[in-house]
């Protein structure tokens, strides 16, 4: 029988299970046909990344920014080029603070940029702080079980 992951979809916020073997290939949600792992950052709601941290398997980086954050701003481009360079190993999103306030209170954000990496329905590790693509990727692979 072959392994399979659990993937959320961060369009919809559908729980899918993908075959391991498969995920190279471009899964797409079984609900709304949208690309499951295609290297392009999502901006989150709370219900949808609450969903993703308790369900997938996937490592999944989540930047918590803000619109009038400077370093914020400036880390986006190396962020967006580390997700389609992870792509499909792992997952990238973005949840803005200011829009989702109660977020940032729930994971303890004190400072932004903050990038949190979920799998497996738990926090596996923290960054405070802007960051070059090489080095977001150094922190997924050595923080999360690829």
């Amino acid at each position: 029988m072959a392994s399979s992951a659990k993937m959320t979809c961060l369009e919809c916020g559908s729980v899918n299970r993908v075959p391991t073997d498969r995920l190279d290939a471009g899964p797409k949600c079984g609900t709304c046909g949208a690309k499951l792992s295609d290297g392009k950052v999502r901006e989150l709601d709370p219900a949808t990344l609450s969903k993703a941290v308790r369900n997938d398997d996937t490592p999944l980086l989540v930047d918590f920014w803000a619109p009038w954050c400077g370093p914020c701003r400036s880390m986006a481009p190396a962020f967006t080029q580390a997700a389609q360079s992870m792509a499909p190993q792992a997952r990238f999103a973005k949840i803005n603070t200011e829009d989702f306030p109660k977020v940032s209170m729930q994971n303890n954000i004190r400072g932004i940029p903050a990038l949190i990496l979920y799998q497996n329905g738990k926090e596996r590790a923290r960054h405070a702080g802007a960051i070059p693509a090489n080095a977001i990727e150094a922190f997924v692979r050595q923080n999360a079980k690829l």
